[in-house]
């Protein structure tokens, strides 16, 4: 390795342990190879580890502060999610966001989406109604601001919270499994896509669907929601890439 190679990789190393180190904070797993898979997964979900970059397992070891084995557990796990790929003796790809993966994750939650509405329609409660109105609010007040991560943090919490309301684990399981990566679509085009105020009128529509206790109303309003995001997502993807 030259000089400069070196000076260059230290300095992605360095950067790479201040973007890690909150998420270290807040992860408080004790199991390593669970805890590494969470810091790991997170990092992706965030961007904090980029599309299309490669990095070390040995750099991630040691940034981690954890030994090979419980990395190499993690990774593996990750690349069975689909969240990277594995290369030997170069250590792990993190996978770009590839338009068709994107149709075929969507084309699942929208139906899965449809259905955690439908049927916390029928279980939610007035606080929860409350609940979901306060998130628009704030989601209204970050556009306000131009803070379009907060508001992607926000979108992201209505829907796993219309989920969770839903009371139904498998559903739940299943639809967690593409959630980070629709998150990190979402995140990664934010800025090549309209500005999302139709986003929180789309949300005001569904609230009023449940709050009315009209559940196929509320499906039907959380497929359209659905529908246009991809478009856009799809449409900021090609923009990107050109």
């Amino acid at each position: 390795m030259s000089s400069n190679d070196q000076i260059n990789s230290e300095s992605n190393v360095n950067y790479l342990k201040e973007d890690l180190s909150e998420i270290m904070q807040y992860i408080q797993e004790p199991r390593l190879p669970q805890r590494a898979y969470h810091i790991i997964r997170t990092a992706i979900r965030n961007l904090k580890l980029a599309p299309g970059k490669t990095f070390l397992e040995r750099e991630t070891a040691e940034l981690l502060g954890m030994s090979r084995t419980p990395i190499r557990e993690a990774l593996v796990r990750l690349q069975t999610e689909g969240m990277i790929t594995l290369v030997p003796r170069r250590g792990f790809i993190i996978n770009p966001i590839k338009k068709d993966d994107l149709k075929e994750i969507y084309e699942i939650t929208e139906s899965l989406d449809g259905l955690a509405v439908e049927l916390a329609t029928n279980e939610i409660t007035k606080d929860e109604l409350q609940h979901l109105k306060e998130l628009i609010a704030q989601q209204k007040e970050s556009l306000s601001k131009n803070n379009l991560y907060n508001w992607s943090l926000l979108d992201d919490q209505f829907h796993a919270d219309i989920i969770k309301y839903a009371n139904n684990t498998r559903l739940t399981n299943v639809i967690d499994i593409h959630s980070d990566q629709l998150y990190r679509a979402r995140l990664y085009t934010i800025n090549n896509r309209p500005t999302p105020h139709r986003s929180v009128t789309e949300h005001q529509a569904i609230i009023a669907c449940m709050e009315a206790q009209n559940p196929e109303a509320a499906r039907l309003g959380m497929h359209s929601h659905r529908k246009r995001a991809l478009f856009e997502i799809l449409k900021a993807l090609e923009e990107i890439e050109s």
